[in-house]
């Protein structure tokens, strides 16, 4: 992820300064004396100095997406941290007065963006929840320069201040089947109050279903909706045809469906079954 940030930040230097010909070098290594010693032509170079997560866009806890799949699979996902990455952007050249025209052009080159252009995106970025954010040469950058110098055993020198704020995602998406029913149960226990109660010692059991209306061609159903017959029940089917009932007993149901254009059919509900999906 962060060389993927690397290489966007390369291809918008190079668009925006514009660099032709390779007369600048772009680079992304420690500024130490060793380094800058060997170079043989002007170079700007973005050192990333510190990575931290940014706590102002955490996530509340629980932070999870659920999305369904194929075949009635429920996708869960962890919404992604947010990092900032905070470069150091020199110039390096024999005239000060051309290091300083470097770090003019990439103020300016990154001033003029808010956030990173999709154009310079490589594929690994374009699934970022929202653009990346850039934020340049703001007071709260580099408050210390000497003490960065000093670790990095080089002359101190004019530099930049740059953040980066990118979505990770370091968890893996979790697949389960859709619930489809669920059951409540009433009655009088027998057992301790401080031990789990496995099975009911009464007869009250009522249960929530959930499934799906639709048609056997496949298409969407306009206007459907289900009577529950024996309870005189409307039941609200959503646009997908998904829907819900609650509080029924197990043994067979009849419900009654229409839909725009279509006659109302009957259909005998088994509880429990394996589905609770309906195709007329």
């Amino acid at each position: 992820m962060i060389d993927s940030i690397d290489e966007a930040l390369r291809e918008l230097l190079r668009q925006e300064l514009p660099i032709r010909n390779g007369e600048v070098d772009i680079a992304f290594n420690q500024p130490k004396r060793e380094w800058s010693a060997r170079l043989s032509r002007p170079t700007l170079n973005l050192f990333l100095f510190d990575i931290r997560e940014n706590n102002k866009l955490r996530q509340p806890t629980p932070a999870f997406e659920i999305e369904r799949g194929e075949n009635g699979v429920m996708v869960q996902r962890r919404k992604p941290i947010r990092l900032d990455l905070h470069y150091m952007i020199t110039a390096w050249a024999a005239d000060p007065e051309d290091e300083h025209r470097l770090l003019t052009r990439a103020v300016m080159a990154l001033g003029r963006h808010g956030t990173l252009p999709d154009t310079v995106l490589p594929d690994s970025l374009r699934d970022q929840p929202s653009p990346i954010p850039i934020s340049v040469a703001q007071p709260t950058m580099l408050e210390k320069p000497t003490d960065l110098w000093s670790a990095l055993d080089n002359e101190v020198r004019p530099a930049i201040g740059c953040m980066l704020t990118v979505a990770v995602n370091p968890y893996l998406p979790v697949s389960t089947p859709a619930v489809r029913s669920a059951e409540v149960r009433f009655g009088q226990s027998a057992r301790p109050v401080d031990q789990t109660l496995s099975a009911p010692d009464g007869e009250g059991r009522f249960l929530w279903i959930a499934g799906e209306l639709r048609a056997r061609s496949g298409k969407p159903l306009k206007g459907a909706r289900i009577r529950l017959v024996d309870k005189a029940l409307e039941v609200p089917v959503q646009e997908g045809g998904q829907y819900v009932i609650g509080l029924l007993s197990r043994g067979r149901h009849t419900l009654e469906i229409t839909a725009e254009g279509r006659k109302p059919v009957r259909q005998t509900l088994t509880i429990p079954s394996d589905s609770y999906d309906i195709v007329v």
